[in-house]
């Protein structure tokens, strides 16, 4: 009944129980699965799963209700068996790892584990009307039947080329609904498609059955919305098969989170929908469906919650059901953590309507019954106790009214006044002027510690932004360590903000917070409301962790690649290497014979290449003259040589003539 977690990892799964709407289930930041009763508005169970951070739950699906033995029981009146018949007990959760699990809330344990359907993480799971079959999409394009009587696959088939995102079982279980960006319908008996429709441009995250009615009449309605759209579209299962568009839309303010309907089992009566949106407002629709609508349908009522404040701020919706009578609604608001539930009836006639409430005061009466008994130490006026901390910094230990008052009456004879106080700080040039000693008490305002305080306290982002930006590992640890422990608290929640802005910021950050994990985790652990206030900071871990694989993973083939690269540019260099030696050994063999030749040759500048032969011969002749000349005096060697190439142009001009 409730739109699934899709593939945003942002969007945390929040479903009511179907038919009595007696049990809210919903999985935090912190991976848990919580039931909360609607009735009792208290905690019912609350389930571990082994692989809860590293397999988080993506989205639920109630069973439908069914018969329930427990053990031996005495003989019950018939309207109480007719109680026992409506009771929801199984809950189907798909995982991340790919795997899902079945938990059974009448025995408050794991029903059974559905393994080796999936290799991607599920995205939606939907029950057959018979409860022994459940249907699962996931990021690996297959939709997988599963039997619950045996734990095993009863079939697979490949749904879409992307994702499957959402699924839905039509009311007669014999057709179920697919989309990954494309909506498909498959018969059930056959595994195949049965219609398509056009669908969305995005992913859808919705699917759901409108009316109860047989495809063959015409009648059959089913809505999708999809992920970033601002539209619910309808569609009409047509038996022309023209029926590739849809035929009505529904406004909104936002992206479908949560979607409710009462189904319309004929054309006289008209189909009821709520629908949580991404922003936390709920509208509400009431349309007869009978063919197409070419406007798009406004709500017929939106309602928002606000807190009582002076400026008063918006409380998100998580979830509404609606009732059986028409202005009854089970609203869940507040945080995913703990939220509130409260059945309310709203004045449809109304096109807005602000509900304000204080969650404060509503989420504290919750919590005190949850408290653990934790007894305050008596602090008698004899006694002093030590609390880590600083002179003047250190935590109040809040002691019965009784020894607080005897502790006041002793106190005041011995308090001093501000004035002594503020004559007591020892200023560099006052405690030289009276010589004061070096021991008195001081403010110690250049130590960290007491500077860290006093940003927190202050809230002043100069002071925090000194203190923050130290890199020394040690002066990390011995602030942390000399911080009193009323200011752990609004120290971490201001090391969340922070780690949520830069990376270069966030290194910085992660090693206060190291630091803080280790010096106070035996005073975080006692803290009753601790899970509230690290939620934000480990979804936000979470969800940063989950891109180191698939960085690794893309870190590995870019070296890959640039090894390959670097590896063929050096093959290339080596062979240009041996093809240039090649060439210079051929020229240098060149080189000699023409050193041999030039010697005794003319200009090479001659055209005459008919006359070689005579050249030649002529050339030797000189060769034997210029040796001769060279034996008998070695010094007119350049005077010979002049000679020698005068007498060869006579001889060539004589020879031309």
């Amino acid at each position: 009944m409730a739109a699934d977690g899709g593939s945003s990892s942002m969007q945390l799964p929040c479903v009511f129980s179907p038919k009595s709407r007696q049990y809210l289930s919903l999985c935090a930041q912190d991976g848990r699965l919580r039931i909360w009763n609607t009735d009792s508005k208290t905690l019912h169970q609350e389930y571990v799963p082994s692989a809860h951070l590293s397999a988080t739950c993506t989205c639920i699906a109630w069973g439908p209700c069914r018969t329930v033995k427990e053990g031996p029981q005495r003989k019950k009146r018939k309207s109480e068996a007719v109680q026992v018949e409506e009771k929801a007990d199984l809950l189907a959760m798909g995982t991340a790892a790919g795997s899902v699990l079945i938990y059974s809330t009448v025995k408050g344990a794991l029903h059974c584990t559905l393994d080796g359907g999936h290799s991607g993480g599920v995205n939606c799971v939907q029950w057959h009307p018979e409860d022994t079959l459940l249907y699962s999409g996931s990021d690996d394009t297959n939709i997988v039947e599963w039997d619950l009587q045996t734990g095993k696959t009863r079939s697979k088939w490949k749904a879409d080329r992307a994702a499957v995102t959402s699924l839905c079982v039509s009311p007669d279980g014999k057709l179920l609904l697919s989309a990954g960006q494309i909506i498909k319908m498959w018969d059930l008996d056959t595994k195949e498609i049965y219609r398509k429709f056009t669908g969305h441009s995005t992913a859808v995250t919705t699917l759901c059955f409108a009316t109860t009615r047989p495809p063959d009449s015409n009648g059959l309605y089913f809505l999708s919305g999809a992920a970033h759209d601002r539209l619910l579209s309808v569609w009409q299962v047509r038996e022309d098969g023209k029926d590739k568009n849809s035929v009505v839309s529904f406004t909104l303010t936002d992206e479908p989170q949560h979607i409710d309907l009462i189904t319309s089992n004929s054309k006289e009566e008209a189909v009821r929908l709520a629908v949580v949106c991404k922003d936390g407002q709920l509208h509400l629709f009431e349309h007869f469906l009978n063919g197409p609508c070419k406007k798009p349908l406004s709500p017929s009522c939106t309602v928002q919650m606000s807190d009582t404040k002076e400026s008063p701020m918006p409380i998100p919706l998580l979830a509404a059901a609606l009732g059986a009578d028409t202005r009854t609604v089970v609203l869940a608001y507040g945080n995913h953590l703990q939220p509130v539930m409260e059945r309310v009836e709203i004045n449809t006639t109304e096109r807005h309507v602000c509900l304000t409430r204080d969650v404060q005061t509503s989420l504290s009466l919750s919590m005190e019954t949850t408290v653990s008994k934790v007894k305050t130490p008596i602090v008698k006026a004899n006694c002093r106790v030590l609390v880590p901390g600083l002179p003047g910094h250190q935590a109040p230990v809040k002691g019965t009214s009784q020894g607080s008052e005897k502790r006041k009456k002793d106190s005041d004879t011995k308090e001093m006044s501000i004035a002594e106080r503020l004559g007591e700080i020892d200023l560099s040039t006052v405690s030289i002027e009276k010589g004061a000693p070096r021991g008195t008490a001081s403010l110690q305002t250049d130590n960290f510690a007491v500077l860290l305080v006093q940003g927190l306290e202050s809230n002043d982002a100069s002071i925090l932004n000194k203190i923050f930006q130290t890199r020394k590992e040690m002066i990390v640890k011995k602030t942390v360590a000399r911080l009193p422990l009323p200011a752990v608290l609004p120290l971490v929640e201001e090391l969340t903000k922070r780690l949520q802005g830069h990376p270069f910021t966030a290194i910085l950050m992660v090693r206060w917070l190291k630091a803080v994990l280790m010096q106070h985790t035996s005073y975080l652990a006692s803290l009753p409301d601790l899970v509230t206030k690290l939620g934000v900071l480990y979804h936000m871990i979470e969800s940063r962790v989950k891109m180191f694989h698939k960085l690794s993973k893309l870190h590995g083939k870019l070296y890959l690649l640039t090894t390959q690269v670097a590896t063929g540019d050096s093959s290339n260099a080596v062979s240009d290497v041996d093809h240039t030696a090649q060439l210079v050994y051929e020229e240098e063999s060149s080189d000699e014979d023409e050193a041999s030749g030039d010697e005794g040759l003319p200009g090479d500048d001659s055209d005459h290449w008919e006359e070689e032969e005579a050249m030649e011969e002529t050339g030797e002749d000189n060769k034997r003259e210029q040796a001769d000349e060279e034996d008998d005096d070695p010094d007119s060697r350049t005077e010979s040589k002049a000679n020698g190439e005068e007498d060869m142009e006579h001889e060539n001009e004589s020879e031309e003539e």
